[in-house]
Order: structure tokens, then sequence, then C-alpha cells
């Protein structure tokens, strides 16, 4: 497992006075590193050796703030010739180079960290640094390296590797999964895992005392795990979280002592000490660390090694180096910060390997005199910050100010913090009347810790004071409280931004209702807080996006704030063109899970702001948000369905080519119960694949038909000698031979006949037709609306179509009818309606709205049989006049059936009339 290799300084090709490169042996909050001659002759090079041959896996380097070189080569050798100058550069194999910022988009205010992944053997590291950035502060055109770490394994390992091959075939049949997600994060079974503990962050912000312990801590509860000791490894591991707490803390003590004992106050330098001393027994004592750790491990461990890394005295070192509170927070730090912290752990594990937590007996001892940066962000998100000056240095750096370096001496939580600006003094006066400038200094301070104490410390306050405390105290205490919170939720500080979410759920739930303040005091708290909440939800960090959508979730729920339906108008604001994907996804993913929680009565949402705010969102340039307007249009129509469709284009071809309505539409088919698009075509294709098959079939039987019909017409005439006359047949039955095999010519078979219902009369004329059409036909209808007459299985489609009126009628999905449109939302509301079936499945009478079985005579049989549709109001008088149908005759006029002529669907008045050579039309189609 890769784990931090020491190294010592072969030699330089030049150092100014006090910085030299043997500062880089050295891994602590106060090194000041090494820095080139000044106006020197580039490139400057530097050659490392490791204490072992190793295989290096990853380089860290800490780069200066402002003495910052544009490109550092890496090249690696198995040895070194005897003699040291000239170096042979043959003896050297290149690896490659990296590229360092400029650092002018943070003013020379951080440092980047740089990590380097490699994979090289060998024991002789050089390090070619090139030509400086120009910056008005690096006045002598110097480069500077305040850390490098190195992280690799032995390159003698066979043996290791061999037992892990083996480990790992054991455990495949044993049926372990090595890439089990339970162990994720952790060092088990992870040959290139590397540990947090080795990280170059964690030595430069670490107390070398608390750092020490943490790593026997880590030891003893990996061992705990493997002796399956979880309550103690359980134990250690909480242990192991507040120390690295307290390491920061102890080491922003030191920091302060030092400022002290620079400016000759020992007076307050020996209060500092006491103060640690205090607070070191107290958090001891605390975590009982005393049946945890040996004696000795609870001293000051001067005489311990920290590390695997050793120097020799400096004498820079000797001098306290103030650190630079002022990079903490900046108005770009938000842009800034993350691209200078190149590497970002993913979890806060502590797993260190028992490789490298003895030290090298080859190396000398660390010089213990730590000094810990105050100014400590989470493991995984805080920027390096600069330190803003070294001992002998003659220039002023940029970030450096009397008000920065300067001591505490007021007393307080755990140091004072920097007294307030004048600009500060302006923009929270009234904060500062109520709360005191104290509190408001450490919320404005440039330290994070301070600004996490003070909302700590406001927040005991408020649960402190007394319920007869007069309203108008309240509220001033409670407006200022407000104001440091609004600032509060801007920190990028991961700590304090969740002190500020605690501290509003406090005043919310705890501290309105214990003094029984109005709904205006909590309607200011939400007002105040949510614009600022919802645009953290947009933050490049994760962890925070994910904190304030969770937290804005939370408070739109509490009912002091729910019946104030302040978040859910919110929520629906349209979105910015220009604003930023993540606040996008974050205000949709919001609205989606409040709908749900809420719903749309009384809570704030309404139908029409909903629907305004999806539609719109559907043009987004996200795909992720269109999505999410999809689900929640659909989760919509789940619970109001008809009114949604208002908010929608109509469902037609035009509007379906948008890829995103044809989802909500088939959607809405799949809510409904309705088949979708592709489910109706499938049927349609079957369906008429089924008819396509059908009518061969009925077409080969017709054809065996007439063929024996002719046979038997010929046999009849070679019998009797005279033929009988068609005309006496049709009087005595109606059911003569077909017109072909009686002789009676083609062009008069349909004289005197109806092509709908198929029936045949004397009185069918001209005129009589159109009277049958217009009063008797059982298969035709006359349209209320228009005053057509109308084929009843086409009656739909000509009021949706055709009909003078048909600007006022709807298709119901349900049933597929025609339903005049101001009725239509509670026609499909109430679901009472039949629901139809596929048309090729089924016929639909849109008299009795029944399904009834396929097929053109299907229709002559349910509107003209006794069994069939009782809504046809002219069925009763018409089968007592109808006569008999031949059974040649019927299958003549099922071949002209009511479907199959709706080309001629439309029956004239009888006004106009129906000739005879339109009937022939008619039936030929």
């Amino acid at each position: 497992m890769p784990h931090k290799i020491g190294f010592v300084v072969v030699s330089s090709s030049g150092h100014e006075d006090g910085f030299s490169a043997r500062e880089l042996m050295i891994h602590a909050p106060t090194v000041s590193g090494w820095r080139s001659p000044r106006f020197c002759q580039f490139p400057q090079e530097i050659v490392l050796q490791m204490v072992e041959r190793c295989r290096i896996r990853k380089l860290q380097l800490l780069a200066h703030q402002y003495m910052i070189s544009s490109k550092i080569e890496f090249y690696i050798s198995e040895s070194l010739p005897e003699y040291f100058a000239p170096y042979q550069a043959e003896r050297f194999r290149r690896l490659g180079y990296v590229s360092l910022c400029d650092n002018e988009k943070t003013g020379c205010k951080a440092r980047e960290l740089k990590s380097v992944y490699v994979d090289a053997v060998g024991q002789f590291l050089k390090l070619i640094f090139h030509q400086n950035h120009v910056n008005k502060y690096n006045i002598y055109n110097q480069v500077a390296l305040v850390a490098i770490n190195i992280i690799g394994d032995p390159a003698d390992f066979s043996d290791e590797s061999n037992t892990a091959s083996q480990e790992k075939l054991i455990d495949h049949y044993l049926g372990h999964n090595s890439e089990d997600p339970a162990l994720e994060g952790t060092y088990a079974r992870k040959s290139d895992y590397i540990s947090p503990l080795d990280d170059l962050a964690f030595d430069m912000y670490q107390d070398p005392e608390v750092a020490q312990i943490i790593r026997k801590l880590d030891e003893r509860k990996r061992e705990a795990v493997q002796k399956e000791r979880y309550d103690y490894a359980k134990k250690l591991k909480q242990a192991i979280a507040d120390l690295q707490k307290v390491g920061e803390r102890l080491g922003r003590y030191e920091v302060e002592k030092r400022c002290a004992v620079e400016k000759e106050d020992y007076d307050l330098a020996k209060e500092k000490k006491q103060q640690m001393e205090q607070y070191r027994s107290e958090v001891y004592e605390q975590l009982e660390l005393h049946s945890l750790l040996d004696a000795e491990l609870m001293r000051r461990p001067f005489d311990l090694p920290l590390q695997p890394l050793a120097r020799s005295g400096s004498p820079c070192h000797q001098k306290p180096m103030p650190s630079l509170p002022q990079l903490e927070e900046r108005g770009t730090e938000n842009q800034f910060a993350e691209p200078f912290l190149q590497e970002k752990p993913s979890s806060y594990s502590l797993t260190i390997s028992p490789q490298h937590s003895a030290v090298d007996p080859l190396l000398p001892t660390t010089d213990p005199h730590p000094k810990i940066n105050a100014e400590s962000l989470p493991y995984d998100e805080r920027p390096l910050p600069a330190i803003r000056k070294h001992c002998g240095e003659a220039v002023v750096e940029p970030e450096m100010s009397n008000a920065d370096i300067s001591d505490s001496r007021r007393g307080g939580m755990l140091g004072e913090p920097e007294p307030l600006t004048e600009k500060a003094l302006r923009e929270a006066s009234s904060a500062v009347d109520v709360l005191g400038e104290t509190l408001v200094a450490g919320a404005y301070s440039k330290t994070w810790s301070y600004r996490e104490d003070a909302l700590l410390a406001l927040y005991k306050k408020l649960m402190e004071m007394p319920v007869g405390t007069p309203k108008e105290d309240l509220k001033n205490t409670l407006r200022a409280s407000v104001f440091l919170i609004r600032r509060a939720i801007k920190d990028i500080v991961t700590s304090v931004f969740q002190a500020s979410l605690k501290l509003l759920k406090m005043i919310i739930t705890l501290y309105i209702p214990k003094h029984k303040l109005s709904k205006l005091e909590t309607a200011h708290c939400v007002e105040r807080t949510i614009p600022v909440l919802l645009t953290r939800t947009g933050d490049s960090s994760a962890r925070l996006r994910v904190a304030a959508a969770n937290f804005i979730q939370e408070m739109a729920l509490f009912k002091e704030v729910k019946s104030l339906q302040i978040i859910p108008s919110y929520l629906v604001q349209p979105l910015k063109a220009n604003s930023s994907v993540h606040l996008a996804m974050s205000q949709m993913g919001l609205l989606a899970r409040l709908l749900k929680d809420l719903g749309t009565g009384s809570s704030g949402f309404t139908i029409d702001n909903v629907m305004k705010f999806s539609v719109s969102a559907l043009e987004h340039r996200v795909y992720e948000v269109r999505e999410t307007a999809v689900r929640i249009i659909l989760d919509m129509y789940r619970q109001h369905q008809a009114s949604i469709l208002e908010y929608l284009p109509p469902d037609d071809s035009n509007t379906r080519k948008n890829i995103l309505y044809k989802t909500i539409f088939e959607g809405f088919a799949k809510i409904d119960g309705r088949p979708t698009d592709a489910e109706m075509r499938a049927r349609r294709k079957a369906a008429t694949e089924e008819a396509e098959k059908q009518k061969k079939e009925e077409i080969k039987a017709l054809q065996g038909q007439l063929a024996a019909l002719k046979d038997i017409q010929a046999e009849v005439q070679e019998k009797e000698s005279d033929a009988v006359k068609p005309k006496n047949q049709d009087i005595q039955g109606g059911k003569a031979a077909p017109a072909e095999a009686l002789g009676i010519p083609d062009e008069h078979y349909l004289d005197n006949l109806c092509i709908f219902c198929g029936e045949r009369s004397e009185s069918f004329t001209e005129e009589g037709l159109d009277l049958h059409y217009w009063k008797h036909c059982l298969m035709l209808t006359r349209c209320d609306h228009c005053k057509q007459v109308v084929e009843i299985s086409s009656l739909t489609e000509h009021l949706l179509t055709e009909c003078d009126k048909k600007d006022g009628f709807g298709k119901c999905y349900r049933c597929s009818e025609a339903v005049f449109k101001e009725e239509l939302p509670r026609h499909i509301k109430n679901k009472d309606c039949n629901p139809a079936k596929p048309e090729k499945l089924a016929n639909r009478c849109p008299l009795c709205h029944e399904n009834f079985s396929p097929g053109e005579e299907a229709w002559k049989a349910h509107l003209m049989g006794p069994a069939g549709c009782t809504m046809n109001l002219r069925k009763t008088h018409i089968l007592q006049k109808a006569p008999a149908l031949q059974p040649g005759k019927s299958s003549a006029v099922a071949a002209s059936g009511p479907s199959g002529s709706k080309a001629g669907s439309k029956i004239p008045t009888p006004k106009g009339g129906l000739s005879k050579s339109s009937s022939r039309t008619h039936a030929k189609r």
C-alpha cells in the first residue's frame, strides 16, 4: 500500500538566506520552504534522495502564493555519480512536467496544491524550476516551494505481491468480493489506497502532538477491527474525529502565543500557554485518552518523531511566523478556492498502514515547534492558505496587515477575533447595537472557527433568553440574528454553513413559539434567508448543494412556515436563462419533492403556477431539468387530469414531433389506461392483417357460391323450355337467384334497392329513395345540429370533422365519441362512459354507446336486428315493413354495406334528391 516516503535534500542550485532547501524535509504549519536566490539564473534545481529505492506513486507540491515557477520538471534516477557537480544528465530519466497557475485570480492570496500521479522506480528525484510568473509582489523574480510530499511503495515487494495474490485467490473461492461497496473508502483490500494521514494537508494543519496521537489511535483501531473488537474500534474512531478538531484549535493557540512573543507581550504569551495546557487536559479527560493511550503519549512529544521526515536546525525556524487569516474568506473564494486545491479526498478516512507509522531510524528527529494555521477548512474542501510573512523576508506581502497579525487581548470565545473594519461596522451597526461588537466581530472574522463560534454563542444566547423579555427587544434580537445568519449562509466553510442552518431552525421552531412572536417575524426569517439558500443550491460543492436543498425542504414543512406559503412562491419563479446548471436542477428537484409533500391545496402551489413553470422548463437547455419537468407534469395530471390539458398544445401529429410532448401525451394515455401510439399502431397492424385475411377468405367463398349458382342455372335452362320470369319470383318470395343467373342485366340490378340497408321496393324511385333515406332507413340518421342525413356508423366522425357545429365538439379519449367541449372535462373526470375498444377489434355505436363485433355485416345486425341497438328510433317502424331478403341479394348488399360506402356516407335531404347513378356508384365502391 502506498505511503509517505522520507527523503533528504542532496543538493540545490542555490537558495535565499534563511530559506534553504532543507526546509522541505519537514512538514508543519510553520515551515517556510525553499526559495531561490534573488535575481537567479534559470532553471533552478533541487535533488532529493529517498530513504530507500521505491516506486513513486504520487507527488504533492505546495507552491508559494506569488513566487511561482511557470513550470516544474521531474527526473528520476537509480543512483548518482560519485561527484555531485556537474550532474550527469544521462543518469536521470525525465518523467514529465507540471505547469503552475499564475495565481492572478486570487490576488496572490492562495497557494496551489498540485498533485502529480506517476509510476516510476528510483531513489533520487530531481526537480527543475523554470522562469517565474511575473507579478507586482515578486520584485526579485524568485521561485519558491513551500513543501513537497512523496508517496510510494518500496521497490522490492515481490513477496508482498505474492501474498496479496494468494489472499485474493482465497477470497475468490470463499465468495468474498473485493469490490464490496461496504469496503469502499477504507484501507481494506485496496493495494493502491493512500491514507489521508499521509496527505500533505494533514501535517500542514495539525498540532504535532495531536497528529502523533491520531496516528497511534488509528493503528489501534485497525488492530481492533482485525480482532473484531468493534465497540472499541467505534470508540477509537470517535476519538480520532474529535482529536482532529482539537489539533487544529491547539495549533491556533500556538500561533497566538508566538505572535505575543514576537511582540514581547510575555503576559499574553503566558496566558496563551496556560490556556493551551488547560484545554489540552480537558480534552484528554473528555475523550478518556488515558485509557486509550500510553502515559508517555499524553505529554508533548518533543522526543517523539512526528513523521518520517527530518531536517537540521534552521535559523529561520527560530522566529515566529504569523499566519494569514484573510486567506480564509475573500470575495472571490467561491470561484478560485477549489481550482487551487487540486486533490480533494472523498472522505475523512483515517486508515494508515503500519509500514510508515514508525520513523526510519536513519533520519533525525523533527524540530518540535508547531504552528498551526488558523484557517483550516473541512478536510475535503479546504484550500491551503498562504503564510503571511516569513522570517528574514524583506518584502511586505500583499495579504499582510496589522489587524491580521494582531493577537487577541480582550478575552472571550477562545481568543478574540480581529476588530471590525469601518466598512463592517457601518454594515452591521444595527446588529452591533443589539448583540454586541464582540459577537458580531466573531461572525465577521476571517478565521472560520471564530465565525462558527459566534453562531454557536448566538444560539446559546437566544436559547437562554427569558420568557418575560420585552417584545421589542426580542424582535430586535431576532432581526439582528437573521442578519448574521444570512451572511453565514453564504460562507464556503461547511461547518459555518451548518451552524447557520442550525441557528435558523432554532429561531423558527423554538425561539418564535417560545416568546409568542407573530407570524410577521417568521415571515421575516423566511423571506430574508430563502433567496440565499436557493442560491446555495447551485453551489459547486455537492455537499453544500444537498445540505441547502434538504434544509429548504425541511423548512417548508415546518408548521410555522407551511401556513405562510412563502417557499412555494419562490420555487415556481421562472428559471433564468443564465442560471447555473446546478441551481436549475436543484430548483426543479425541490419543486418535485415539495409537490408530493404539500400538494396544490392551500400550500402556495396552484395548478396555474406549477404548470406554467413546468411548461417553460421544457425549453431549458439542460436535459435533467426538462426530464424533471415532464415528471412534474405527469404527477399533476394524475391529480387533476383534464385541467392540465389547457396548459399544453393540442395532441396532434405536429405536437408529437417534439419528443417531450410525445412522452407527456403517452404518459397521459398510460395514466388513463388507454393504449399509447405504439400500442395502437401494433393493434391496428394486427387488426388490418386479420381483416385482409378474412376479406380474402370471404371473396374466395363468394366466388365459389357464384360458380355453384351458375351451374344450377345452366341445369334449369336445359330442363325447362320456358324460363320463369324473375318478376314473379320477386313478388312471391323476394329471394330470387342472382340477376346474372336469371338473365337480369347487371346495370339494372341496383334499381329500387337501398344500398345501405339492402331493402328493395317498387316505390324506391329517385324521390322514393330520398324519402326512404330521410325518414326510414335503419342504417341512417339525421344530424340534430346540421340536419344532414349521415350513416350511423360515421356519426362521430361527422360531428368532429364535417358538421357545421364541429367546433363545439371534442373527442373523449376513453370512449372515442364526440362530446360537447363544455361537458368534456366533467365527462372525462366522472369516468362514466364505457371505454371503446380499438377500431379493428370492435365497432362502436354512437347511439347506444356499446361495443360489438367488428366488420361491416355487424353494423347491419346491430342496427337492424331485433336484438341489436335499442336506441335506433327508426327500427320499430321499419321492421314491420321490411320484406325478407333473398340470400343472393343479401350478399350483394353486404358487398356494398354501410362502412364500405363511407365515401358517400353523407346523404342529402329530400330537396336535393339522390339519383340512380349515384346509387350505383356507392354500390360499386
